[in-house]
């Protein structure tokens, strides 16, 4: 067997100035500290922040209820009910297809934002957005309910539920082949619910009076602006 090197008498003796090399190195660098609150770096745009649950361009819920970012997640943070679209009055729909996600939980206070979860989305209807500042006095609070997650709709979405673009079926909403509402969805909605507040602006939309044609509005018509 070969012996073990021996470290020499001088080498003993600057064994600690080199451990304290980078220490040293950094003695004399300029100090950053971010004024937080007051001043707020932004992040990186890839950064893990609050989930968002997102629209296609014409209103309808991009979520399905699969349950499969449930199943994902290593916490058990997320909880989901999914529904089914045809028990609801006159043909309408939450989200293409058969289901919908009726009820949607994160609880915040296991969530690790890990990203499995994202990542385990069949429809991309999972995302997650930039904002970090996640806290509350409550614990109730915490836990995120469908509403605080949803994406908000943009000029030219029409509020669901409603039915389906004419002639579409699920796979082309996936595909990302539907660009807006139609003038039949927007009659029906006008027939159910004429106080509605985005029936102007679907209309309009509908009429290809305004178009999602920039592309940062057409990124946040797919994906609520999220990552």
């Amino acid at each position: 067997m070969s012996e073990i090197p021996q470290k020499s008498a001088i080498g003993e003796l600057f064994a600690p100035l080199a451990g304290f090399g980078v220490t040293f190195s950094n003695l004399f660098r300029p100090t950053v500290t971010e004024q937080y609150p007051f001043e707020k770096v932004p992040t990186k745009p890839r950064y893990h922040g609050r989930h968002q649950l997102n629209r296609y361009a014409d209103g309808l819920e991009k979520c399905i209820g699969c349950e499969l970012c449930a199943w994902a997640c290593p916490a058990d943070a997320i909880y989901v009910e999914g529904a089914d679209n045809a028990d609801l009055p006159d043909g309408a729909h939450v989200s293409p297809g058969e289901r919908y996600g009726r009820v949607y939980q994160i609880n915040y206070l296991r969530c690790i934002f890990c990203g499995l979860c994202i990542e385990a989305c069949p429809t991309r209807a999972l995302t997650m957005t930039n904002e970090y500042e996640l806290s509350s006095p409550t614990r109730k609070d915490m836990i995120f309910e469908k509403q605080d997650l949803l994406a908000p709709l943009h000029e030219g979405m029409l509020a669901g539920p409603h039915p389906m673009v004419g002639g579409a079926e699920d796979v082309n909403y996936y595909r990302g082949e539907v660009t807006g509402p139609t003038a039949e969805q927007v009659d029906w909605v006008r027939e159910q619910r004429p106080d509605d507040p985005t029936l102007d602006s679907a209309s309009k939309a509908a009429r290809g009076e305004t178009t999602l044609s920039d592309p940062a509005l057409m990124r946040d018509a797919a994906d609520g602006g999220a990552r």
